[in-house]
């Protein structure tokens, strides 16, 4: 799960995607596209929001993403086409291209490909990202 920050989007995706997979046969993670963040805690209103659906991300750390993570995931799954288009933008083959994708393209529904980004907006902005987020997440969980 990627973000730019990791500290709002990519740190409610993991801790969503875990709680619907068997942690002994998946190894879910998030990073970020920049380095702003790294080693902080996700943002309050990620953890709160998440903690109100039952799921504890309160103990991640940010981190940012690299070339390694094509490497150690089969699936790269990214918020926007910003975040899309960073991470590509390390990839040395095509097999690291095709791993990369918009988590909302795992939906039927594809009114907007963008997790919007809720740094700067209200509780409401964290509460409608997560929906989407644990919608997408359904959708992988089922798949894979």
């Amino acid at each position: 799960m990627v973000c730019l920050g990791n500290i709002c989007r990519s740190p409610m995706a993991e801790g969503i995607l875990k709680s619907k997979l068997d942690d002994t046969i998946f190894f879910v993670d998030s990073a970020g596209t920049g380095s702003w963040h790294v080693g902080n805690k996700p943002d309050e209103r990620s953890i709160a929001v998440t903690k109100a659906h039952q799921i504890d991300i309160s103990n991640q750390r940010a981190r940012q993403f690299s070339y390694q993570d094509f490497k150690n995931f089969d699936h790269i799954f990214v918020m926007d086409q910003s975040n899309k288009k960073n991470v590509l933008r390390l990839a040395k083959t095509q097999e690291d291209q095709n791993k990369v994708h918009l988590i909302l393209e795992e939906l039927s529904t594809k009114s907007t490909m963008n997790v919007p980004d809720p740094y700067y907006d209200t509780e409401q902005g964290f509460k409608i990202v997560y929906e989407m987020l644990n919608k997408a997440c359904d959708c992988i969980a089922n798949r894979i």
